[in-house]
């Protein structure tokens, strides 16, 4: 089994809470898909973006989601990518803004409703890695193996940092962080799933470790608890 991206403090049917800001990607196995979660709340969040709908206004939000359409696939290369109304949103639904709709959204009821089924749909008809920040708790809590993923604020800010400064995008250090720390309170003080520990699972840090590291480390705790 391969696990060949990571993103950083959430939870691994394989369940993992991970929000730690290493990349997101996927497990590749027979028959393994990787699915990132997070990647569904930031295309929500970017649908009410351009269509201006706050997400305190439920109302609102209720009819947003009635009439958009929100699909995980994977392109040629095997890699996970997010339809919005079949259009490829998945690099722009990974601005720091959009991020930040994505946690307000997500605090929606509604929208956690709307997204279940398709979440627990894929984990009954695929072996799966899922990464988002409710899987253990609330998503697929009998999952056979679960890991909180987590890292220092700092670390996954620079890891943040880097992603976008790679693809060419105008970001400051200090605002990334800034985003980072408020999301963290958010989610973590939400009352509809917020983030935390899943029962039985294992917490795995990864402030000091580079990628490779964190890779053969969530590998190992995989076989592990298999």
């Amino acid at each position: 089994m391969k696990l060949y991206r990571i993103k950083n403090r959430q939870s691994f049917g394989f369940s993992a809470e991970n929000p730690t800001g290493q990349k997101n990607g996927g497990t590749k196995g027979k028959d393994c898909i990787y699915v990132d979660t997070g990647a569904l709340y930031r295309t929500i969040g970017l649908s009410a973006t351009r269509n201006s709908v706050a997400p305190e206004d439920e109302n609102a939000v209720k009819n947003l989601l009635s009439k958009i359409t929100v699909d995980l696939t994977f392109n040629e290369k095997g890699e996970q990518i997010v339809l919005l109304d079949n259009e490829d949103v998945s690099g722009l639904s990974r601005t720091p803004e959009a991020s930040m709709m994505a946690s307000k959204i997500s605090a929606v009821p509604i929208v956690r409703a709307y997204l279940l089924d398709l979440q627990r749909n894929m984990a009954k008809t695929h072996d799966v890695i899922m990464d988002g920040r409710d899987i253990g708790t609330v998503v697929l809590p009998d999952a056979q193996v679960k890991i909180f993923l987590t890292a220092s604020p700092e670390a996954r800010a620079e890891r943040r940092y880097k992603e976008l400064v790679e693809k060419g995008m105008d970001v400051k250090y200090d605002d990334i962080l800034n985003d980072v720390i408020t999301r963290d309170y958010n989610d973590t003080h939400r009352k509809t799933a917020p983030l935390k520990p899943a029962e039985g699972c294992v917490t795995v840090d990864t402030t000091e470790l580079d990628f490779e590291q964190s890779v053969e480390k969530i590998i190992s705790v995989i076989k592990e608890n298999i």
